[in-house]
């Protein structure tokens, strides 16, 4: 009698081609190890279709032989949510050979693609029409706009143009019983019930698997104005994008933070990184866009700047004077994340806090920790106009990086209570994953629990969508 699996993997075959269901293990290798190299699972095999139809033929044929799915995007992700477990009895859903912009509508400002397009070619083809799409991340050389949407990304721009959902006008997607629910509306305005979209955006593959989405767009800028800022202590950071914001209101798009240490480990990993104000303990990264050509922001910016050094909020500042030298400020933070990851592993919260509790957080967060594991190393960074940062927690200097992750219960539980304490949320950007799924447990009220399983339920009952994941 043949095994029923077999059978499955025949007809994948038979719907997106013998060549495009990888069963090898050598093959199925780089599909079942997150990009953090933190969880390891192992997968029957990789499917991967090419175009929606085919993924609502996967999914139909694995429903009804009841095998779980894993939908995976670029695999860029920080919380293992599109890693399979270790049973090998899951299939990797892998929508990266999706790369089709279907429309790109300038009267409207909309672009529409598939799910496997990377977010750095949706950046070019807007700019290729004289527009903008502002998400930005470290990863959007690699990163997909499905896995964007599944995990509702952040980035560099939230402060101006807010979080992926923000960003989208429809979606379509493959529901669990593989059928296809077609969303792809560009209105900016449809008041017909429920926003069914938002459902599958930030649910990170649990209730359906997104295949397209229809993007905003906006005016692409014409004058930018990039700096890096030193400061002494948090709440000057604070003080000056109050000051900023007062002054140029949202054309603020980005600011960033970063600890010194945080920078010291991006130009260690990355020899050549520029170093324009060394020997501070914080820095802010700031940009400010104006889609007018001839907009003054240049002596805006320094206006601001010069007065917030004479009030003592600022200790030295320094203004890109050409795009190649934005750019290296820019890499210079955004190679934080890789550098940790070359560092060795560490214990990463992606946290979100009021933006006026954050100083006082970050003092006493960091005292508890350092007082009940002496020697450990913080590398603070992430999006301080919106209240996000990366709060992580490093092995002391020489010792065992794994074995320090044993502490990740103890570090959690000192993070996420004063998370929680000053109202704030222990997931910003990365989503929940496997990474937080008993963090969710602990912080999330019961009634938040209890509706979000009704969901999974009504909308995935076999529990055959990224089991194990969120909830």
């Amino acid at each position: 009698m043949m095994n029923p699996r077999a059978t499955v993997i025949e007809r994948l075959q038979e719907i997106v081609g013998i060549a495009n269901v990888l069963t090898t293990r050598a093959d199925v290798e780089p599909y079942v190890v997150d990009w953090r190299d933190r969880y390891h699972g192992a997968a029957s095999a990789v499917v991967r279709p090419g175009n929606t139809a085919e993924v609502a033929a996967v999914v139909g044929a694995c429903a009804a032989a009841n095998v779980a799915l894993v939908p995976q995007g670029g695999n860029t992700g920080m919380c293992g949510a599109a890693t399979p477990d270790a049973t090998g009895r899951q299939i990797v859903l892998s929508l990266g050979r999706m790369r089709s912009v279907r429309a790109l509508d300038c009267a409207n400002a909309t672009i529409t693609v598939d799910a496997g397009v990377t977010l750095a070619s949706v950046q070019a083809a807007a700019r290729e029409a004289g527009l903008l799409f502002p998400l930005s991340l470290a990863s959007e050389g690699s990163c997909t706009i499905g896995g964007n949407l599944s995990t509702n990304a952040g980035g560099t721009a939230v402060l101006r143009y807010g979080n992926a959902r923000d960003l989208v006008l429809g979606v379509e997607a493959v529901l669990a019983d593989g059928r296809i629910w077609d969303g792809l509306r560009g209105l900016r305005k449809d008041n017909t019930g429920y926003d069914l979209k938002q459902l599958f955006i930030g649910s990170e593959g649990t209730l359906g698997v997104i295949t397209a989405a229809v993007l905003k767009l906006f005016p692409a800028p014409r004058t930018r104005v990039t700096a890096l800022v030193a400061v002494t202590e948090l709440a000057r950071a604070v003080d000056l994008l109050r000051a900023l914001q007062q002054a140029v209101g949202d054309r603020l798009v980005g600011f960033e933070l970063a600890s010194g240490f945080a920078l010291h480990l991006s130009r260690k990993h990355h020899p050549g990184s520029p170093d324009p104000l060394p020997g501070h303990p914080w820095y802010a990264l700031l940009q400010v866009d104006d889609s007018a050509a001839d907009a003054p922001l240049a002596a805006q910016i320094e206006a601001v700047l010069a007065e917030a050094a004479e009030s003592g909020i600022v200790a030295d500042a320094t203004i890109a004077q050409s795009q190649e030298q934005a750019d290296r400020l820019w890499a210079l933070r955004e190679n934080i994340s890789e550098a940790q990851r070359r560092e060795g592993q560490n214990i990463k919260h992606d946290i979100s806090v009021p933006i006026s509790a954050i100083p006082r957080f970050a003092d006493e967060t960091g005292a508890a920790i350092l007082a009940a594991f002496p020697g450990a190393r913080l590398v603070i960074f992430g999006h301080l106009g919106d209240g996000n940062l990366h709060y992580n927690v490093a092995a002391p200097e020489g010792s065992d990086a794994r074995r320090f992750l044993e502490h990740t219960p103890q570090v959690n539980r000192i993070v996420h209570d004063r998370v929680v304490a000053t109202g704030g949320s222990i997931s910003a950007e990365h989503g929940i994953g496997q990474l937080k799924r008993d963090e969710l447990a602990h912080y999330k009220a019961p009634l938040d629990l209890e509706l979000m399983r009704r969901l999974k339920t009504a909308l995935d009952p076999n529990g055959l969508l990224n089991p194990g994941k969120v909830l």
